[in-house]
């Protein structure tokens, strides 16, 4: 099945007091470019990222993103110790001196003494487990590859849908130029034949085996049959690609050179303002081939 280099896919999640976003897309590229935006506070996420995205895709120019919000309510908090500490020590030196001067105070609570600024503390991303997190994300980036390359499938059918409708007019086109090859090699002969008595009428004295050799060496450079056997067998084995599993995106991109250099051949040889045109065709096609081809992996 021919799968192409485009896709795209989404996916939110949500666990380990966070939720998150992912968005995998890609085009076309002559090998496999990752391209990832992930959060760096997350330990150890992006080369695990990196290498199952590696197991799985083969060439195109991919980009990951991620994003990772904490769930409301959910911020990791920690008591400051040395901020506590400086708060009890005070507390300590108020007391005391307040029972000195005979003057009573009511004790501090808990909820109070952690409500003096610096006592409890949003714990910084960098200084807790992200462990859980991680584990959770890589977990989740399966289902969004079999996305991804869901979408690359159904990209790649209406990709080969349209190669193999090119394929065939290359194949119809090619067969044209058999035929009027071989109306235009009958007219050819006689115009050579003619060509060569009108040399001998007026070239006395002229070498009649060395004429005839040259006028034979001009058939034989005018001849196309051996490009359009190669355009014949070039059209086979696209087909065979086309069919074939795995990915044969860089054998169809080289078989678009050959195609393209036997069609530039044809035109120079043709000779023929008919077989000229189906030589032009046959370039146009393969130009519009090549560039879907680009897509295929």
């Amino acid at each position: 099945m021919v799968q192409s280099m485009t896709g795209f896919a989404s996916r939110k999640g949500q666990g380990a007091g966070a939720n998150w976003l992912w968005d995998l897309r890609s085009v076309n590229g002559k090998g496999l470019d990752l391209r990832l935006r992930l959060p760096d506070w997350i330990e150890g996420l992006e080369p695990l990222v990196r290498a199952e995205l590696s197991r799985h895709l083969h060439r195109g120019n991919v980009s990951l993103s991620l994003r990772v919000a904490r769930d409301a309510g959910d911020d990791a908090l920690r008591v400051n110790p040395d901020a506590l500490a400086s708060v009890l020590a005070s507390l300590a030196v108020v007391k005391a001196q307040a029972d000195r001067q005979g003057v009573v105070l009511a004790d501090a609570s808990v909820a109070e003494v952690l409500a003096l600024r610096g006592v409890l503390e949003q714990q910084a991303e960098g200084e807790e487990d992200t462990g859980p997190l991680r584990a959770l994300l890589i977990e989740d980036l399966a289902p969004l590859i079999a996305a991804f390359q869901v979408s690359r499938q159904t990209e790649g059918t209406a990709l080969a849908a349209v190669i193999a409708g090119q394929i065939e007019t290359i194949a119809t086109l090619t067969a044209d130029a058999a035929v009027e090859a071989a109306a235009r090699r009958e007219s050819m002969a006689a115009t050579l034949r003619d060509n060569l008595a009108r040399v001998l009428e007026n070239a006395e004295g002229a070498d009649e085996t060395r004429l005839a050799q040259e006028l034979a060496l001009l058939a034989v450079k005018s001849d196309v049959t051996e490009e359009i056997d190669r355009l014949t067998a070039h059209v086979a084995a696209a087909r065979a690609l086309l069919a074939a599993p795995g990915q044969v995106g860089r054998k169809l991109d080289f078989l678009m050179q050959e195609f393209n250099r036997e069609a530039n051949t044809l035109c120079s040889k043709a000779q023929s303002l008919a077989l000229t045109r189906i030589g032009l065709d046959l370039k146009t096609v393969i130009d519009q081939m090549r560039e879907q081809v680009q897509n295929v992996e």
